[in-house]
């Protein structure tokens, strides 16, 4: 593949503006944290998305693309994700933190193999797990281990996330183009490497609700 494939350009666009609206949905439900040790964390998985921007901005730049116009492209797609799955509750949030943006992870990273090298490491390195993220898995898994109860319900809202984030997904591979040309590179339109793109993410949010002792 080309190193100057325009869906390379859509597709850090896409990553800028996730990564943009994840810094404001993490400090605005930083305010949920009960303790200080819980805002501590989720301020520094908001710091880690604004480093992710600021190596996606600067690579943007280079391509001689403008980010502003390229983060509003998607602005409503992921306006639509964080509108649809507004946690109640501190432990739901905790939850969308790990488990949304490894969503999010997972969808990128299935692109990433395809790309040129240097385009492969940008996606490698801001897709990177934070630190933090074994904060969330403590947290959550304390709390079920404590009320059992809690399990059921935090299940349902895990599994809400995934069926959300798979359809603001599919939604975004349908109307982008260069996007889809990306991941089926040399065979677009293939259902069978669609359903296991999607069967290799459901897999990794398997292994996520079993950190989070919800499986």
């Amino acid at each position: 593949m080309s190193a100057d494939h325009p869906g390379i350009a859509e597709l850090f666009s896409l990553l800028a503006a996730g990564e943009l609206a994840a810094f404001y949905r993490l400090t605005d439900e930083a305010g949920m944290a009960p303790t200080v040790a819980g805002r501590v964390a989720i301020a520094s998985m908001a710091a880690s998305e604004m480093r992710h921007f600021d190596v996606l901005r600067d690579e943007l730049e280079r391509r001689g693309v403008a980010v502003v116009p390229a983060v509003e492209r998607y602005e409503s797609v992921l306006a639509q994700y964080h509108q649809s799955t507004v946690p109640n509750s501190w432990l739901e949030a905790l939850i969308k933190a790990y488990i949304g943006d490894g969503l999010a992870a997972d969808f990128y990273l299935e692109i990433a193999h395809v790309l040129p090298p240097d385009a492969e490491r940008i996606v490698q390195e801001v897709m990177a797990e934070t630190g933090s993220s074994q904060f969330a898995i403590d947290e959550v898994r304390a709390a079920v281990t404590a009320d059992p109860l809690l399990k059921s319900p935090l299940t349902l809202w895990a599994r809400r996330l995934l069926g959300e984030a798979i359809t603001q997904a599919q939604h975004v591979l349908a109307a982008r183009e260069e996007l889809a040309e990306l991941l089926f590179t040399g065979d677009t339109g293939n259902l069978n490497r669609l359903a296991e793109f999607f069967e290799s993410i459901q897999g990794r949010h398997d292994a996520r609700m079993r950190d989070l002792g919800l499986a």
